[in-house]
């Protein structure tokens, strides 16, 4: 007779544990696991199963859950690996009353530019971790960001608002460096300031303002775009842009006549297409497929084919994967929702369903026997070529969308057609329904056990787009779930397709360097 409760307790552990927003059976992820998918995938916006409320309260309840070790490299992890931007510096803001001392080397990683330390100052003044002022280590290290800042990081961090720069030089009185900042800071705060020792860009700000004939100031170009300028003022600020802000205004800047300055068009194509620019600017792969999808007709072909080109060159870290490889991106109707979630005013026009099927195409693309398998409710047939551009199979794939459900559709699929498979890439929200069961293990575990019998070595990763807490295949050695949709996931990917199945993604958030 074989052993009752070894093979009890093999059972028990493919026993859903949790239902999933949609009600069906589902595992629930471990409060590490949970704290590190919100960090990852987190924007404190309204989802489609879920509002920005619930889901601050449920990433406040699971950092009280977890070590607050974890919470700061999950904070890290998110800000340098995911580029996130709300949810780490919610996290740095928790642990500031939650470990002061922990919080101090957090802030200096995570805090890395104006908009971060807005949203920093934002989230503590609005109570959320548990207090409506800074307080006095916080304010110390505010105090210090914009001490340590240079003139140039302070010019840019004074372009935002709620709060502005300047409300939050009132509030924690930083002590100028010098003359200039000083100068600086009563032009900033519209105090009495000595106009000699104002900074040269922020002196030639205000003289511009008073006469348009002088050359235009060095200076941000938002402080700028409110005025009516020129064509030619229009190429210079291209010229000046950063690479982030180049790629956000190609229909700003051929509206207002910048590409008909001669040589422009070519100046701005060789920045969007190079190599380290595109590196350095830490932008993601679906924020450049977007770019190339939402530009208009005025912008030069040329400048269109350079994105072509930053798209490809962004997804460079996509690795060569050894065996078949099967991709499945969900393509239901919940993958219809902004990746970034709802936000008045400021809701991206990017989908779930673009980046699953971006990451679906990029990997075809380095993998060109790579079998892609589109699911809702079953598996939708469609021929991609894997040596199109990426933007082209991906605007094939998102163009499916709707229906409901099904997770476990491929695996059925391949299991039907007794394929061999030895890693399959699942891209979804993880909310299956339709092949909910009533008993026993979630239908993807089930058709997953069927593969492993005939294809031992397979590997299953699960890309969870979205924080919803759960997942239909269970963690173990041969199950991967990660989160996120940066490019810091196919690192992952890369690693545990490699053999490194000693190490899920917790173990690899842990390994993060606070």
């Amino acid at each position: 007779m074989a052993n009752k409760q070894l093979f009890a307790s093999m059972i028990a552990k493919l026993m859903p544990d949790a239902r999933n927003r949609e009600g069906a059976p589902a595992y629930s992820y471990g409060p590490e696991h949970t704290l590190a998918q919100l960090a990852a995938t987190g924007t404190l916006n309204d989802g489609f199963y879920g509002t920005a409320e619930a889901q601050l309260a449920e990433v406040l309840a699971v950092a009280k859950a977890v070590d607050p070790r974890f919470v700061a490299q999950a904070a890290v992890y998110a800000r340098t690996k995911g580029v996130m931007k709300d949810m780490p510096a919610l996290l740095t803001a928790w642990l500031t009353v939650a470990d002061p001392d922990l919080s101090v080397a957090v802030f200096r990683r995570v805090i890395d530019n104006g908009r971060m330390l807005r949203t920093f100052v934002q989230i503590m003044r609005s109570g959320a971790v548990g207090r409506t002022s800074l307080g006095t280590r916080p304010k110390r290290l505010v105090t210090q960001w914009l001490e340590q800042a240079s003139m140039a990081q302070l010019m840019r961090a004074a372009t935002g608002s709620d709060p502005s720069l300047a409300d939050i030089v009132k509030m924690v009185h930083p002590k100028p460096v010098d003359a200039t900042a000083r100068a600086f800071y009563g032009w900033l705060i519209g105090k009495p300031y000595d106009v000699a020792a104002l900074p040269a860009e922020v002196a030639a700000f205000e003289a511009w303002k008073r006469d348009r004939s002088l050359p235009l100031p060095p200076v941000p170009f938002e402080w700028l775009t409110a005025e009516p300028l020129t064509p030619a003022q229009w190429a210079e600020m291209a010229d000046r842009m950063g690479w982030q802000a180049l790629r956000m205004n190609l229909n700003t800047l051929a509206r207002h006549g910048a590409f008909a300055v001669e040589g422009l068009a070519e100046r701005v194509a060789a920045r969007l297409a190079d190599a380290d620019a595109i590196a350095k600017a830490r932008v993601l792969p679906y924020q450049l497929m977007a770019a190339r999808g939402m530009v208009g007709k005025d912008v030069p072909p040329v400048v269109a084919a350079a994105l072509e080109t930053a798209l490809e060159l962004s997804l460079a870290s996509v690795p060569v994967l050894p065996g078949r490889v099967v991709v499945c991106p969900d393509v239901s109707g919940s993958m219809t929702s902004p990746i970034t979630g709802h936000r008045k005013g400021a809701t991206t026009a990017v989908r779930c369903i673009d980046v699953a099927a971006l990451v679906a195409a990029a990997v075809m693309r380095r993998n060109p026997g790579a079998l892609v398998l589109p699911f809702e409710t079953k598996v939708v047939p469609l021929d991609l070529d894997p040596r199109a551009p990426v933007s082209v199979n991906a605007a094939k794939l998102a163009a499916i969308g709707g229906g409901g459900t099904t997770v476990s559709a491929p695996l059925a699929l391949l299991n039907a057609q007794r394929a061999v498979a030895d890693l399959v890439v699942i891209v979804s929200d993880n909310q299956s329904w339709v092949d909910a069961r009533r008993q026993g293990a979630t239908a993807t575990m089930q058709e997953w056990e069927r593969l492993k019998r005939r294809c031992p070595r397979a590997k299953l990763v699960c890309i969870d787009l979205q924080p919803y807490g759960t997942t239909q295949a269970v963690e173990r050695p041969d199950v991967l779930n990660v989160g996120g949709f940066s490019d810091a996931v196919f690192e992952t990917l890369a690693r545990f397709a490699a053999g490194g199945s000693d190490r899920d993604w917790v173990a690899e958030v842990s390994a993060t360097v606070v």
